[in-house]
Parts: structure tokens; C-alpha cells; sequence
């Protein structure tokens, strides 16, 4: 063992980590990260800065019922055109250098717009007239057999688009994160997380397929459940609950999120350690000096699991 290897194991088990090296396997070559969009809906409330989350189903083949924020892949009709030239407050290429792409950038605000309101059925859009949509009175309804036929995949958000004459006011819609799925998972999303403001008028509700809970709720009661082991979720999602749960209104919040230049990708590794595998994040002691777990996908969810602890311990 190296000296570096050893200074690395020693730091592991003072926070608690038994951990053992084990000889480097060579792994098979990992699943597409495949694009994909994640929106922070944030809203002032009596009880201070609140976050929506959903729950995913327990069936779900991807962090089956874990708390997350709404969020999916990127479609192809994401690029369209059509949704391109709805889009206000940020061209494709001015979204494209705020990711550090070189082109298609606004495909990843599309898919996040798209994906709150498939999950939750909250619609980020306005008129042509600049009036915010209304989802109240019949309206709901109406939006709501839009939402039942985009997510029986019978009709398109393009089509829904253009059916309605929205505009999507991207520019009202920050970039603050980026993370990749660890290459050990058998699922594996580059995902671009983003934040903004909730309008007034709409109610959230779970989609009864993907997602079968929606809540708003604050950071800190949102860690705090998860220290509880009342609810379960994941590293990505606790650490922007924290980032997020450091302001104390939307607009602190969302000028923040404008102001972040040069956000990194980050990529979890998961690593061997005596009571099991875990994730490490760059910046972990070990990232780059550990050797990589056996590479089997069945053992990503404990080993997600068990930094999620870690980073957000039970408190007691």
C-alpha cells in the first residue's frame, strides 16, 4: 500500500468508514450517460424558502422510491425547432456557453419545463401576451388532459406548445449544478439541475405513474426527515437542498444562482470498504488514489445509499 493509499484508509475510518483496498479490477466499459434535466421549484412560504420534490415509484427501474426534484431525460423533441422559437430570455447559444456546450444548450431548459409538468403538472409558460398561464378553474382540467397525453405518450409538448401558443421564459430559469451518474450504475444520466421561481396559481400532483407524491417542503425539514430515515434520497439531492436551504428567500436564491460561474461536473466513484461499497465525490480523500468497486450495477443502490448517510448522518 502506498503512503498516499494509507493516508487515505486513515482519514475513511476516522469518519467512520472501515475500509480495505482491494486489487483493481479491470471493468467493462460503462452505460451512456445519457443528457437529462432536473428543475428546482423553489416559493416563499410562511415557513421560510420551500422546495417541491416528488417521490418516484418503488417500480421505478431508476432510484425507485427515492424523494427527488422533478427532472428527466433529454428528448429529441427538446430540440425541435418549434419549442426552440417559444423560448424567450436565452437563445440556444447563449444557453449552450452558460453549460460550456458547444450547441444544443437549450434543450436542457426545454427538458426541464417539460419534465416539471409532466411529474407535477405545474406549467413554467405564458401567453403570447405575456400573461402568466392559468392553471385555475377549468383551466386545470384542460391543462390536465394535455399532461394525461404527454405522459401516455399520445400527444407531444411540442404539440401542446403550439396548440396553446405558449411561450417559455427560459431566461426566467437558472443554472446552478451539474452532476453524472457514477459509471458503476446500471442507469446512468449527465444531468443538468436547475432553479426556479413557482407560479402562484398552480397546484403540484403527483402523476400516479413516474411519481406518486408531491410535496413542497424546506431544506432543512427535508434533511431532517432524511436523518430520521423517513424518507430516502440520494447526494445530488441533499446537496442542493443545502445550497438552496442557505438563502432565505427566492429572490436571494435565485440571484445566487445567476451570479455561479465555472460549475464543475461532478462524477461519484464507488468505492470498496470493509462494511461495503460507497460513493466518493471529488474533494473525498481517495478520490483518485482508491480503486474502483467491482463493477456491478447491483451494488451502486447501497453504495448511493451509504453516502447519502454519510453526507447527511442521523443525528443522535
Amino acid at each position: 500500500m502506498s503512503t498516499t493509499q494509507a493516508m487515505v484508509v486513515d482519514h475513511l475510518r476516522q469518519m467512520g468508514i472501515a475500509t480495505t483496498l482491494e486489487p483493481m479490477t479491470t471493468p467493462p466499459a460503462p452505460a451512456e450517460a445519457k443528457p437529462a434535466a432536473t428543475l428546482l421549484l423553489v416559493r416563499d412560504a410562511p415557513s421560510g424558502l420551500e422546495v417541491l420534490v416528488v417521490k418516484r415509484s418503488e417500480h421505478s427501474s431508476f432510484m425507485g422510491g427515492v424523494y427527488v426534484f422533478p427532472g428527466g431525460g433529454v428528448d429529441p423533441q427538446d430540440s425541435s425547432p418549434e419549442l426552440a422559437a417559444a423560448c424567450v430570455g436565452r437563445s440556444d447559444a447563449e444557453a449552450s456557453a452558460v453549460l460550456g456546450l458547444v450547441a444544443g444548450g437549450l434543450a436542457y431548459w426545454i427538458s426541464a419545463v417539460r419534465e416539471l409538468f409532466e411529474e407535477s403538472g405545474i406549467l413554467l409558460a405564458h401567453r403570447s401576451d405575456g400573461v402568466p398561464v392559468s392553471l385555475a378553474g377549468e383551466r386545470a382540467a384542460h391543462f390536465g388532459a394535455h399532461r394525461a397525453a404527454l405522459n401516455a405518450r399520445t400527444s407531444s409538448f411540442v404539440e401542446m406548445v403550439l396548440a396553446e401558443g405558449l411561450v417559455l421564459d427560459v431566461g426566467a430559469i437558472a443554472y446552478n449544478a451539474h452532476w453524472i451518474t457514477p459509471t458503476t450504475a446500471a442507469k446512468r444520466f449527465d444531468t443538468y439541475f436547475f432553479v426556479a421561481r413557482a407560479p402562484e396559481d398552480q397546484v403540484a400532483a403527483h402523476d400516479e405513474g413516474e411519481t406518486v407524491a408531491v410535496e413542497w417542503v424546506t431544506p432543512a425539514d427535508a434533511l431532517e426527515r432524511h436523518r430520521a430515515g423517513e424518507i430516502e434520497m440520494v447526494l445530488p439531492t441533499i446537496r442542493n437542498l443545502a445550497f438552496i436551504g442557505s438563502f432565505a428567500t427566492t429572490d436571494e436564491l435565485l440571484a445566487a444562482a445567476v451570479a455561479l460561474r465555472d460549475i464543475p461536473a461532478i462524477l461519484p466513484r464507488m468505492v470498496d470498504t470493509e462494511e461495503g461499497p460507497i460513493l466518493l465525490v471529488p474533494g473525498d480523500p481517495g478520490y483518485d488514489e482508491l480503486p474502483g468497486a467491482e463493477d456491478d450495477p447491483r451494488r451502486f443502490p447501497t453504495a448511493a445509499r451509504r453516502r447519502a448517510v454519510m453526507e447527511n448522518p442521523p443525528s443522535g
